[in-house]
């Protein structure tokens, strides 16, 4: 691969400390000056390379492998070539993860898209009436509206609309062209490019010469270290709040609509709808295209497969897929006996078509 302009490599961490900075183990402090730079797949890391592995199933990716370090769980430690450095980890994904952020800290956020000197630039436009701490940034073509208040740290991208009212706390991203009306938002927020965050909720009733628009004078409240995908849309409450719960993360396109709550620490997948009034709790995972009907409850650490239609109330804990939703044991072995059944009847038409 060539070299990456984009996300160049670190100047150098020893493996020492890279292992101290993960709480994990060395396995052989003889490698304890080894210096790591980057991060790749095991099939193609190369010597400055830090990656890691989950289950056997990487056992053939090692051939062809260089790098070094490999972050493993201890169980897994006989695999690794007895030429590359092992570091011992029991969460090896969330080491991993920190690893990346250690070494590529300019990859954990979007990048500021120009280099003016200047931390608001001449060609945004700030309302006289706005509030901004030290240390925001607002990019060219940006515009922040009346009365809103942006806390110290936060950058406000290219070309980003921050509506009247609107309070956004320190240290968060705004990402170029999004738009954030009606909401107030935590601190440590990323908001991707392309978000639409807080406007009208669909909502209609029908009336004698067809469908008549209900107000929509709710907010969107977004806590602290979410943060939120591409394109993805999170509508305003009809009359009550949208709340996104503390550290939840969402992909690209997921549409979140009126009213809805979501507890904290919870991941949704792209393509995900989630209908208003919809409650979800805390810590739950929802699988891409999902579709969560409005006015239910999804329990607390809920596993949701992608695809899945959600049409009722789920209890907290399970694991659940298909369409409607069910427990996911119970899906499986439907899917299973259905291509048993696809199969012998291909089976039985191969032999007629034979004769």
């Amino acid at each position: 691969m060539e070299p990456n302009c984009f996300f160049p490599p670190h100047d150098g961490v020893s493996l020492r400390a890279l292992a101290d900075h993960l709480g994990a183990e060395l396995a052989d402090e003889a490698t304890a000056d080894r210096i790591v730079r980057s991060v790749s797949p095991v099939y193609r890391a190369v010597d400055g390379d830090v990656c890691y592995i989950l289950s056997r199933k990487n056992k053939d990716e090692l051939e062809t492998c260089h790098a070094s370090a490999i972050i493993c769980d201890p169980t897994l430690k006989s695999l690794i070539p007895p030429h590359i450095p092992v570091i011992l980890s029991s969460s090896p994904h969330a080491a991993f993860a920190i690893a990346g952020a250690l070494l590529h800290p300019d990859a954990m956020r979007p990048a500021q898209l120009t280099s003016e000197a200047q931390a608001i630039s001449p060609s945004a436009f700030v309302d006289p009436t706005a509030r901004l701490e030290p240390n925001v940034v607002v990019e060219p073509m940006a515009v922040i509206g009346a009365n809103a208040e942006i806390g110290e740290g936060t950058r406000i991208c290219a070309g980003a609309v921050i509506g009247a009212d609107v309070k956004i706390g320190r240290d968060c991203t705004i990402s170029a062209g999004a738009s954030v009306l009606c909401a107030l938002v935590g601190n440590g927020v990323i908001i991707h490019n392309g978000a639409r965050i807080g406007q009208d909720g669909f909502g209609y009733a029908p009336g004698p010469r067809g469908m008549l628009k209900i107000v929509q004078i709710g907010r969107v409240i977004i806590q602290d270290n979410v943060e939120i995908g591409a394109n993805t849309t999170i509508d305003r409450g009809t009359m009550d709040d949208t709340v996104i719960g503390e550290g939840t993360k969402i992909d690209n396109q997921v549409q979140i609509g009126h009213n809805v709550r979501i507890g904290r620490h919870s991941a949704i997948v792209s393509q995900v709808g989630i209908a208003g009034s919809a409650k979800i709790g805390n810590g739950v995972q929802i699988g891409g295209q999902a579709g969560v009907t409005g006015h239910i409850t999804i329990g607390d650490g809920v596993q949701l497969a992608a695809g899945s239609g959600i049409i009722t109330d789920i209890p907290p804990g399970g694991r659940y897929g298909g369409v409607p939703a069910r427990p996911i044991k119970d899906f499986l072995r439907e899917l299973a006996e259905i291509m048993a059944k696809s199969g012998n009847r291909k089976k039985k038409d191969g032999v007629r078509q034979d004769d």
